[in-house]
């Protein structure tokens, strides 16, 4: 693609873009839009199989929602570690 067509793009159709290359590379990818760190990129790309934890918190008697099953599973599928903390 020419620069051209890149200065006419958005960030955000840009970072669509670059988040579609890397899952059709088989990446897991996250667009991060709030962290506990100041200055993080904005994409976050995991390969398959990483030793990566993803961990869920809830209280001992919260309980997960139907999306928040869905992305553990999901998570899992793609061999990484997943937990729910409960403290």
């Amino acid at each position: 693609m020419s620069e051209k067509r890149y200065e006419q793009m958005t960030e955000q159709q840009i970072q669509s873009k670059r988040i579609r290359k890397l899952e059709a590379e088989g990446y897991y990818v996250l667009k991060l839009v709030k962290t506990n760190k100041n200055g993080i990129p904005d994409i976050l790309a995991i390969p398959p199989n990483t030793p990566v934890i993803f961990s869920e918190v809830k209280t001992a008697k919260g309980r997960l929602s139907k999306l928040q099953e869905y992305r553990l599973k999901e998570l899992d599928a793609y061999g990484f570690t997943t937990e729910v903390y409960r403290g």
